[in-house]
């Protein structure tokens, strides 16, 4: 029983994987479709009492939909060879007793490649941007050129945040595609900055002075979502980036001594 379950997840997962790599191009052009509509709606549908929205909120929202899909772009040319790449000089993941692998040697592994729950982690990865799009939609009004400082400073911070993360997580998400070996570390480092721009986000607004209480405590909320979101993610997949034998097989060239 165990046995037949443990196939039939390991079938749907590689048969997933497989759709996400050869149906990308249509992922892509069906998110700068779906996005966009949802940013015009967001336009037209919201109450402009202090006037129109500003070029800014037009500029933000344009962002919001193409930013994700340039650095996909730019990530799976730049990853194309992925898999060739150097391993790091310095192994930071020290943790259990390897053995190092010759790459051709690695690939030879039946745990190599991005199978198994390392799917799970990629679909992740993946949705991180429509639901950080979702959020700043829900969050973030068209703001007036007239907007006061505090609305400004807000919109800017919020955008600058769904725009880098929305980029960076889908080139992280590539590099594990393409099984980079700085994979890991990549998504760490993202993780940590993820973390650090909800504080620096916190600290900016407060800064700008004004802010009314009914904002102030929604704007915590979101934020402590938000880092709350980055801490349960780190938790979770942590560990298995350092312990998994799949990991390490397909991004340190190493197995189990």
């Amino acid at each position: 029983m165990f046995d037949q379950l443990s196939h039939t997840m390991k079938t749907r997962s590689a048969a997933l994987l497989l759709t996400i790599d050869n149906r990308l191009d249509r992922i892509l052009k069906a998110w700068l479709v779906v996005a966009g509509l949802l940013s015009a709606a967001r336009v037209m549908l919201s109450p402009h009492p202090a006037g129109m929205p500003s070029l800014s909120t037009y500029a933000s929202y344009a962002l919001l939909v193409i930013a994700p899909v340039v650095s996909t772009l730019l990530a799976l040319h730049w990853f194309r060879d992925g898999h060739r790449q150097a391993q790091p000089v310095t192994r930071l993941a020290q943790f259990g007793q390897w053995r190092t692998l010759h790459r051709s040697e690695a690939e030879r592994q039946a745990l190599y490649g991005t199978g198994g729950i390392m799917v799970s982690l990629l679909v992740g990865m993946m949705l991180n941007v429509p639901i950080r799009a979702l959020e700043y939609l829900a969050a973030m009004p068209p703001i007036a050129s007239n907007a006061p400082a505090w609305l400004s400073t807000l919109h800017f911070a919020m955008t600058f945040d769904v725009v880098l993360f929305g980029s960076l997580y889908m080139i992280a998400f590539v590099a594990a595609l393409r099984r980079v070996p700085l994979f890991p570390r990549l998504l760490v480092a993202i993780w940590i900055g993820d973390i650090v721009m909800q504080l620096v986000t916190a600290e900016m607004v407060t800064r700008a002075g004004d802010l009314p209480a009914p904002v102030a405590t929604a704007l915590h909320g979101l934020l402590e979502g938000n880092v709350k979101k980055t801490l349960i993610s780190v938790g979770l997949w942590l560990p298995y980036l350092l312990l998994s034998t799949r990991v390490n097989v397909t991004y340190r060239s190493r197995v189990p001594a």
